[in-house]
């Protein structure tokens, strides 16, 4: 069985651009990824910030401080938020903010940080495949034809579910693996500390049919199913 690799996309939503000064993480949002596929596992969190929200804070996420008051504070969500990542890669766009205040958090609480070998930049990704674009999430989503058209403000668990779609295009497409021996292990493309990994692909193979295969269809079709729509 080939290797697992796990990935959790995540974005976070937060009352300014400091946590060293008193900024504070109001929401996160991730999706599992295991080998660049969504297994349908996502973790969504709204936060009390213990402060008030910031006119221009509020102008990008919507979220009043009279809202998130009665959520819980990072303090009493911090361990299930280091379960749900476990031991995987953390993927973000702008992955510098977001870890800021992310390891500003978990320390203040007596958590590890997470170290940067273990984060994907989307955003340098980005940079290097399509140098002097606009590289944001909304530009990258409309270059891969990614539905945005929900995304009126930002919101971490819809711009985490963008985020992996977008982030599977600039790795070249999602290809399923279905965790199957067979299929090449697939490997990151680039480490937000610049280390650069190659995928490795298998050719399509083809599996023509012979005439008496296409012969003993086109009878099974005729003779059994009545009406069949790619008849008509």
């Amino acid at each position: 069985m080939a290797n697992l690799i796990r990935e959790i996309v995540f974005d976070t939503e937060t009352t300014g651009f400091h946590p060293e000064e008193g900024d504070k993480l109001v929401e996160i949002g991730a999706v599992e990824l295991i080998n660049h596929i969504p297994t349908g596992e996502t973790y969504h969190q709204y936060i009390n910030p213990e402060r008030e929200v910031p006119e221009d804070a509020f102008k990008i996420h919507g979220l009043s401080y009279d809202y998130l008051k009665a959520f819980p504070t990072f303090k009493e969500i911090a361990k299930s938020w280091v379960d749900f990542v476990g031991d995987g890669i953390l993927v973000a766009h702008n992955a510098s903010f977001d870890m800021k205040f992310i390891n500003f958090e978990l320390k203040g609480q007596g958590f590890d940080e997470y170290p940067w070998d273990r984060v994907v930049d989307t955003l340098e990704i980005a940079r290097k495949k399509f140098p002097g674009a606009r590289v944001n999430l909304d530009a990258l989503c409309k270059r891969f034809g990614v539905d945005n058209t929900a995304r009126t403000l930002h919101g971490a668990l819809l711009d985490a579910q963008l985020l992996a779609e977008v982030y599977l295009e600039l790795l070249g497409g999602q290809e399923p693996t279905m965790l199957m021996e067979e299929k090449a292990e697939v490997h990151h493309a680039v480490l937000a500390d610049e280390t650069i990994v190659e995928r490795k692909f298998r050719a399509p193979r083809n599996f023509p049919l012979s005439e008496e295969e296409i012969a003993a269809h086109e009878a099974f079709i005729t003779d059994k199913i009545s009406n069949a729509l790619w008849k008509i």
